[in-house]
């Protein structure tokens, strides 16, 4: 035996023994237990780091260890291929997307094979073959049918420099984790998987992970973000048209309705520069809603800002006061949440109060603590406890806890509003590739409008071999 191990030699003869008897090559065989196992598809960037090593070697040996245990074990190996880091590449070397991809799967496989785990790699897949992305526009094609794959025009995240999307955790102190460039808002059509609809499902399943970390199905549920309240309609003082009468808006704090002296829409509400237009108001608003489109007004960051807005000019009506309260747009109203729009409260609330203070808004009490009075004049933060209604109408005296159930009766009898339950989570956004990414297989007919392609037809082929795009994405 040689004293020196020396890996060269001894791991490619025995690696290529194994690739030669096809010793990971699985078949079925109904006397032994299955075991599959797979380990997240790395991207074909071209080298494996040491992120791979450790995540792919944790993997190998479980493979191992099954195989040892008398499981027969599948362990296959895929390419997660699509994606804009592929593109960018491909510019940079003058060359397509698909052979920058192809060559690097290539080069990663050589190394995979180098370290000697134990993959069948007849198994091997690459996302962005034909053969692959066909069942995944089949899947897409099922949950259109079924209306969960819809689309829609929304605001989104948009990197100028690199001409796409970008998720919302990709957006790192308002530039893009990419190429480092200014984001900002803009309106694009989008398609959306209506995953909202399945908010309950996913909160009561958070209970159900057997051997999930505590702290984890925590996050998942503020992730999800359930909040029990009410919806109330606050008409306009102008209407727009007979579709735009009123400004719906999400509550979890009805008990505070009769304190709502003024209203706030997001800046990227569609009312604001309609309401807005013709008014001394318009520049003015105009300027402030595309400064916030290149603001970072993510859900992590919009508490961090110094609360600023403007009157956009227009008017709603308290529909339990009949106060006219001025309309404003906010830097901390969040299209993404709720309506879009909030209803300011300003002696129960912090965020509204100190931008009432600002603006010299006004602060109207409605819930007093049990032993205390309070002068609104005189506060100096918001009171956001428990206590008892005044100002308040027909529910001056009750418990502000009691008082939610009925003031949410109250608005479902006078047909202004009714309880109902809001998520946090939202449709997901899954138009975030440019050209390098599976066709979505509709058509869009300017008769017909969008058209799922017939399943017979599928798979709908990206083309590889059109030069032109290539001059495309340069520009």
């Amino acid at each position: 035996m040689d004293e020196r191990y020396e890996p060269k030699g001894i791991e490619i003869k025995w690696q290529n023994h194994w690739d030669k008897t096809n010793l990971f090559k699985v078949k079925e065989d109904p006397k032994r237990e299955k075991y599959y196992l797979l380990e997240m598809f790395p991207y074909p960037s071209g080298k494996i780091h040491m992120g791979h090593v450790r995540n792919y070697t944790i993997g190998d040996v479980v493979a191992r260890y099954k195989r040892m245990r008398g499981f027969n074990v599948l362990h296959p190996m895929g390419w997660d291929a699509f994606g804009m880091p592929a593109e960018n590449a491909a510019i940079a070397n003058n060359t397509h997307p698909a052979r920058w991809t192809y060559l690097n799967i290539e080069a990663m496989r050589s190394q995979l094979k180098r370290m000697g785990f134990s993959y069948d790699w007849d198994r091997e897949l690459a996302t962005c073959r034909p053969e692959y992305y066909r069942w995944e526009q089949w899947l897409f094609l099922q949950m259109y049918e079924k209306g969960m794959a819809y689309r829609k025009e929304s605001y989104v995240n948009w990197c100028e420099s690199c001409q796409t999307v970008l998720a919302n955790e990709q957006v790192e102190a308002g530039l893009c984790w990419r190429c480092g460039q200014l984001v900002r808002q803009k309106k694009l059509w989008q398609w959306f998987f209506r995953v909202t609809e399945y908010g309950e499902d996913l909160l009561d399943h958070s209970d159900r992970l057997p051997g999930w970390p505590e702290k984890v199905t925590t996050m998942q549920k503020n992730w999800i973000g359930k909040s029990i309240g009410a919806e109330i309609r606050f008409p306009l003082e102008n209407p727009v048209d007979d579709l735009q009468k009123e400004i719906p808006v999400f509550t979890t704090r009805q008990d505070t309705v009769f304190g709502a002296t003024f209203m706030v829409l997001a800046p990227e509400h569609p009312l604001v520069l309609e309401l807005s237009k013709a008014t001394q108001q318009e520049a003015e608003v105009v300027s402030f809603v595309e400064r916030m489109a290149l603001q970072d007004r993510s859900a992590k960051t919009v508490d961090t800002f110094e609360k600023e807005g403007v009157f956009i000019g227009a008017y709603c009506i308290n529909p339990l006061t009949g106060r006219r309260m001025p309309i404003f747009t906010a830097n901390f109203a969040l299209m993404e949440y709720g309506t879009g729009a909030v209803m300011a409260v300003p002696a129960h609330d912090q965020r509204d109060f100190d931008f009432a203070k600002k603006y010299g808004l006004e602060i109207v009490v409605v819930v007093k603590p049990h032993d205390l009075n309070l002068d609104q004049e005189t506060m100096t933060e918001a009171y956001v406890d428990e206590g008892v209604m005044i100002n308040s109408g027909q529910f001056d005296g009750m418990e502000n806890k009691t008082a939610l159930d009925e003031i949410a009766r109250y608005l479902e009898k006078n047909n202004i509003g009714k309880k109902t339950v809001s998520y946090r989570l939202r449709d997901w956004g899954i138009s975030r590739q440019r050209y390098w990414g599976a066709p979505i297989p509709v058509v869009h007919c300017q008769a017909c409008g969008t058209v799922p392609v017939p399943e017979k037809d599928l798979p709908i082929i990206l083309p590889e071999d059109a030069e032109m795009l290539l001059d495309a994405l340069r520009q």
